[in-house]
């Protein structure tokens, strides 16, 4: 087994398993052992993001790393039914979405668990739907921005193809707040082609999800992403 690496030659692939079905429980730990052996197989960096339920399991056996789908600002304490930076991390995750579109916060709660995840080492993917708003939560210096237009998210229709103007313009304003911050492309991306413009369009890679998960073939959906 390689050792993990985001390499820059070669585009990010992070997939949100979300809640679906067939990326839970024990058909989650069957798809990020996929994920795992396209990984190892062709050296494309693979992130993925799991139900808070499923961490531990799969972190434990899969060499990528291992992302939770939400976290929360607080810290231990008097909040029932919060997901916890601490736990997530004691779970075995090395990161976390924040912000997804399904889950929106305000950007100083964005801002709190950024800097709390910066202190307990965690990556972070924080998600935004606008130009302006990948350039907002960019001033938090978080790992990777996931720009998603979230008109487009679920569609047969990606962003690079329908907004590659508006791809470019975020890049443009995430780097210039934060130069070390990654851009990834989501909504509607099912391709090779779709991962080669975002690319092209100045995005390190790609975050998506329904066309891994609900695939017939989910380890073939993944691979179909880099061939």
């Amino acid at each position: 087994m390689k050792p993990f690496t985001d390499s820059r030659k070669k585009p990010i692939i992070a997939i949100n398993f979300k809640t679906y079905e067939s990326s839970t429980g024990e058909r989650a730990m069957k798809l990020a052992k996929y994920a795992d052996e396209v990984y190892n197989d062709y050296g494309v960096p693979v992130i993925i993001a799991v139900q808070a339920t499923d961490i531990a399991k799969i972190s434990g056996t899969v060499d990528i790393p291992v992302y939770s789908q939400h976290a929360e600002a607080v810290g231990f304490g008097a909040h029932t039914g919060t997901v916890l930076l601490e736990s997530i991390k004691a779970a075995g995750a090395k990161g976390t979405i924040i912000n997804h579109s399904e889950h929106t916060l305000d950007l100083k709660i964005i801002e709190k668990i950024v800097h709390r995840a910066k202190e307990l080492g965690l990556k972070t993917i924080v998600c935004a739907g606008t130009a302006d708003q990948a350039k907002a939560v960019a001033c938090f210096v978080p790992d990777y921005v996931a720009f998603e237009p979230p008109e487009l998210i679920g569609g047969n229709v990606s962003v690079s193809s329908a907004q590659p103007d508006v791809i470019k313009d975020a890049v443009k304003k995430v780097k210039s707040v934060s130069p070390t911050t990654e851009v990834l492309v989501g909504a509607g991306v099912k391709s090779k082609d779709d991962v080669d413009k975002a690319v092209f369009l100045g995005a390190a890679g790609v975050l998506l999800a329904s066309h891994v998960t609900e695939a017939k073939f989910q380890k073939e959906a993944i691979k179909g992403l880099i061939r």
